[in-house]
């Protein structure tokens, strides 16, 4: 698969605590372990559709310093093409504190840095077939982002997460969204039944998408469009650590549909991608090669 791709979004340097269980208010805990990564949602989404064979550049913010340094040659490595990364010298590399128990659920807590700084100028022209951009960067940088793709006669995908009010300049520009259950629910400010198809068909006229696929965790994931909802099935999987499952969903739906899938199959597959990041510990360090993820289905 040879897909163009880019990503306009975040680069965070992930320091995930693992502990037996998550902490309450006011409660403090020890760690059983401490580790220091590569993350960011943009970033994630990159390097997974980037291991799974598509040609992805990133574009985003880091600092000029040892943690935007460690970020960058840690997704070249992956084979993205960091060269539209822009360095703040007078900024900080974005932060996210992950804490995972031994259920593998979490909770992340995110210091933006330079995720902050990117903006409109940062993204330029978009030399792509499609584009994929987030909430972990301002409005003006996704808004840009939407509006180079449309100019290059590209599909813009957006995956507004963490969730805040989407901008109305992006109402009537997104190709397809990618949302979770609960920023569904954000998104409509109203709850929805996902187990009803009626609902969610209803849900993508809300929002004025022609594509909507939602994640539905241990269920799988639901892809809803114009000629009705189809549904991925989920796998059973052990969790370890579920930090960045949904960003590696993200990314490998993109990677399909960049490299011709249908909705339905790239999101059968995307789904399977997911479950695997699930089964290791980390983001980036969870996602598999096509090769690796193939073994994994046949084992």
């Amino acid at each position: 698969m040879n897909a163009r791709i880019v990503v306009v979004g975040s680069l965070n340097l992930d320091r995930t605590y693992s502990l037996g269980r998550l902490p309450r208010e006011g409660e403090s805990l020890h760690a059983t372990g401490h580790e220091v990564a590569s993350g960011g949602k943009g970033a994630n989404q990159a390097v997974a559709a980037s291991l799974l064979g598509a040609d992805v550049r990133l574009v985003g913010a880091v600092g000029a310093d040892a943690a935007g340094t460690l970020l960058l040659d840690a997704v070249a490595a992956s084979g993205v093409d960091v060269t539209g990364v822009r360095r703040r010298p007078d900024g900080s590399t974005g932060e996210a504190v992950i804490f995972v128990d031994d259920d593998g659920q979490n909770l992340i807590v995110i210091s933006p840095g330079a995720n902050a700084t990117v903006a409109a100028d940062d993204v330029a022209t978009v030399d792509a077939d499609w584009v994929l951009s987030g909430f972990e960067i301002p409005d003006e940088a996704v808004i840009a982002a939407a509006h180079h793709a449309h100019a290059a006669d590209a599909r813009f995908v957006l995956n507004p997460s963490p969730f805040r009010l989407i901008p109305d300049a992006l109402r009537h520009a997104v190709d397809v969204m990618v949302v979770n259950e609960h920023e569904l629910v954000e998104a409509l400010g109203a709850a929805v039944d996902s187990s009803s198809d009626a609902e969610l068909q209803q849900a993508r006229a809300s929002l004025s998408v022609p594509q909507l696929v939602v994640t539905l965790g241990a269920a799988g994931a639901a892809a809803v469009s114009g000629s009705g909802v189809f549904r991925a099935p989920g796998r059973a999987v052990t969790a370890v650590d579920t930090s960045g499952a949904g960003d590696a969903f993200t990314g490998a739906l993109v990677a399909r549909l960049a490299a011709g899938d249908a909705l339905e199959a790239a999101t059968v597959f995307a789904t399977q991608v997911g479950a695997h990041a699930a089964t290791r510990p980390g983001t980036q360090s969870s996602y598999p090669t096509s090769a690796e993820l193939d073994r994994w289905l046949q084992g």
